[in-house]
């Protein structure tokens, strides 16, 4: 652009030159005259001559000098192009080494960051490779679980050293016959008691397998509270071994299970969800393996489905072993009217068959005398026509767990009305509903509370009280029940747990009159006037009476339990603990016609010193 601008100057000024020039040269024209005479040439114009010479030669120059100096100033414009080409050239191979420079930064950046990460990773694998290692000779030199096939087997169980010491004698080791507390009537009211025994040690193992739908188990587990006929404390103490808990299960990925076994029963109280784990299941933590009043429960077969559905619900139903307790209360059948209901056990048939004394009874009053005595059983088992059928919905919300549970139960048996009619047979049903709840109030107690209530539900009890009595026309009556306990478990320090159990166990009277107009039924008020009366005269020297003149009918039993159990070692090698347990129960019967219903109270105390398999 400069040089197009200096070309336009020169030309101007070669134009203003040669214009003043042209108006130096041009005068105004002389008016026209007629020629003189010529005349001798002269040299008038040799000194204009010079001057446009010199002019001429001036502007020359001038125009030479502008070319000099406009082919400078291009050149000096060229260098000075040059130079910024030069410069942008530099700047640019200046941001091209500068950007290499940052890639180079963030090369080494990420090349840092990989070394780092294998340096982290190289530490992880170092740290994985030591646990596995570790896990590994743990396995070989003490496993947790032992490996057959595919199959993983866990061993358990402990060892137990048991002492229960009573204020009024049962006759019982560590487990307590709550409705036979004696009344002040029987002489071994007036005795205390004191047992040592180790019968509670306890076996179990699980054999556990994966496939590919789900998992099964197989569960076994025994202790040594089983009586044989020749078990005895006079010098081996030699007491026979006895399933507590055996059964098979299969649970599917879908939360479908399947068990059947000998088991707990669906009525007890799981710790989360539904489970056949006996260490899922809340017993009250007492040393006595009878536990406390007012806990439901039993040990028997049955067959469950149930189903899991995520972590909260699960929801179950099972049919289980039936057995009604022997009829209770005084049962005044109309006349004719007879019934039968079980049997003693068959030793060919594996039951208990075994003979525990008579009963005699004169059939005559005229000389000599007819006595008839009927053989007294260990056991009776009652013929039922069904099993006993449980439901259970289970909560897990995610504070605390809750339950509810319905029972149906079948009372069936054989009635004749005499020698001209048929027999037939008379099912009368029973069952109940109850439910328990379990919180944590805070990290360091737990609270609990559980209850059953119903008509014939009393063998599911702690106590074991009557299912039913039989009415003047030899049908079943369900006796209505009630079964509840209250619990607190404070774990004091991680190695220190104590806990307290209140709990109770009622059944109901029901009274009618024969068509004799006899009294009958449960809780009639039977004869309880020598219950608070040692009898002086006992009939056996030997083995303590109950004393006469108190036949009353049970109407309740309470317990209060305080203990604690303490772990001098848990870990690795298994868990060392000792525990104290004191207990306080009170047995009440229904009052007689006068009011008077006799109370037996027991103190009792147990120690367990106990190893257990890690």
């Amino acid at each position: 652009m400069n040089w197009k601008l200096k070309s336009v100057a020169v030309i101007a000024l070669a134009a203003s030159a040669i214009g003043s020039f042209a108006y130096a040269s041009d005068a105004t024209p002389p008016k026209k005259h007629k020629p003189a005479a010529k005349k001798a040439d002269v040299p008038c114009c040799a000194a204009t001559e010079d001057q446009i010479k010199q002019l001429r030669q001036d502007l020359q120059s001038q125009i030479d000098g502008l070319k000099s100096d406009l082919a400078a100033k291009d050149a000096a414009l060229s260098a000075a192009q040059q130079k910024a080409a030069d410069a942008e050239a530099a700047a640019a191979r200046a941001q091209a080494a500068s950007a290499g420079v940052a890639d180079n930064a963030a090369a080494v950046s990420a090349l840092q960051g990989t070394v780092n990460d294998l340096k982290a990773n190289q530490v992880s694998l170092a740290t994985t490779v030591s646990d596995e290692t570790t896990k590994i000779k743990q396995s070989i030199e003490s496993p947790n679980v032992l490996h057959y096939k595919g199959i993983a087997i866990t061993p358990g169980g402990f060892t137990a050293a048991e002492t229960v010491w009573r204020a009024h004698s049962t006759g019982s080791d560590i487990p307590t016959p709550f409705t036979a507390m004696p009344f002040p009537q029987a002489e071994a009211y007036h005795l205390s008691e004191f047992y040592g025994t180790g019968r509670q040690s306890r076996v179990s193992l699980m054999a556990e397998g994966k496939v590919n739908w789900g998992t099964i188990r197989g569960y076994f587990e025994g202790d040594w509270l089983g009586t044989g006929v020749t078990s005895n404390n006079n010098q081996s103490n030699s007491y026979v071994f006895r399933q507590r808990v055996v059964w098979g299960q299969a649970l599917t990925n879908s939360g479908w299970g399947f068990a059947g076994g000998q088991m707990w029963s669906l009525a007890t109280e799981d710790a989360k969800g539904l489970s056949n784990l006996s260490g899922d299941i809340k017993t009250p933590q007492t040393i006595d393996p009878n536990y406390n009043v007012g806990f439901v429960w039993t040990r028997q077969y049955g067959f469950r489905v149930t189903k899991s559905f995520g972590d909260k619900f699960a929801v179950g139903i099972s049919a289980e072993n039936p057995q009604v307790l022997s009829p209770g209360g005084t049962i005044s059948l109309n006349p004719g009217v007879s019934y039968i209901w079980g049997n003693p056990g068959s030793g060919a048939g594996l039951y208990n068959g075994g003979v525990n004394g008579s009963t005699c009874t004169s059939t005559s009053t005229t000389t000599p005398v007819s006595i008839t005595c009927i053989p007294g059983y260990l056991t009776t088992y009652a013929i039922n026509p069904v099993p006993d059928f449980i439901a259970k919905l289970a909560f897990d919300p995610g504070y605390g767990h809750y339950e509810i549970i319905g029972i149906t139960r079948a009372f069936r048996d054989r009635i004749y009305e005499g020698a001209n009619s048929t027999p037939w047979n008379d099912t009368q049903w029973g069952g109940g509903i109850g439910g328990s709840a379990r919180l944590p109030v805070t990290h360091m107690l737990d609270v609990g509370v559980k209850a059953l209530y119903g008509h014939g539900t009393g063998r599911y009890g702690a106590s074991t009280i009557a299912d039913v009595t039989v009415g003047p026309d030899g049908r079943f009556k369900p006796l209505e029940s009630l079964s509840a306990l209250g619990t607190l478990e404070f774990h004091a320090t991680p190695r220190l747990e104590i806990y307290a159990d209140y709990g109770a166990d009622y059944i109901g009277k029901w009274l009618y009159e024969n068509s004799a107009g006899k009294a009958g039924g449960y809780g009639i008020g039977e004869s309880n006037s020598g219950c608070g009366t040692e009898n002086m005269t006992p009939t056996s020297p030997v083995i303590p009476s109950s004393g006469s003149s108190c036949s009353g009918v049970n109407r309740g039993v309470q317990e209060g339990t305080l203990g604690y159990w303490y772990d001098f070692y848990k870990g690795p090698h298994g868990r060392l603990r000792q525990g104290i347990q004191y207990s306080y129960s009170s047995r009440v019967i229904w009052a007689n016609l006068s009011g008077y219903a006799p109370k037996g109270i027991e103190n009792m105390f147990w120690t367990s010193f106990r190893y257990y398999l890690p």
